[in-house]
């Protein structure tokens, strides 16, 4: 398992980004294909092992890499307010893969506007 892939998607991800992202060439390991229904902190293991990017829509794993100190890899939270539109799932596609080495091994926040990457 080690390396295979680029980004791990946690089961709350909207699938329209994992499809976008497949698109653009980056393997993609899919929480709800793969083993839907696993803890937060099983997916964050799964990435951390693969060196992925994990990106997720649950903000609980804020808690788990800054408050308890979990190793991860990077982690994207995804932030779509409302209606998933087609423009939103493809904007947020583009922005990490745009940004992917950028992101790897920080905690990133994208939505459909912005960007903020930190350490």
């Amino acid at each position: 398992m080690h390396n295979r892939y680029h980004i791990v998607a946690d089961e709350s991800v909207d699938f329209g980004i994992v499809t976008s992202l497949r698109q653009s060439g980056k393997i993609v390991y899919a929480v709800a294909e793969q083993h839907p229904s696993i803890t937060d902190t099983e997916v964050l293991s799964i990435a951390f092992l693969n060196e992925a990017l994990l990106i997720t829509e649950d903000k609980d794993f804020g808690e788990l890499v800054f408050r308890l100190n979990l190793p991860h890899n990077g982690i994207v939270l995804i932030r779509l307010d409302g209606l998933k539109s087609e423009k939103q799932i493809t904007s947020i596609a583009e922005t990490i893969v745009k940004y992917f080495d950028e992101m790897i091994s920080r905690f990133s926040v994208v939505n459909e506007k912005k960007l903020r990457i930190r350490a």
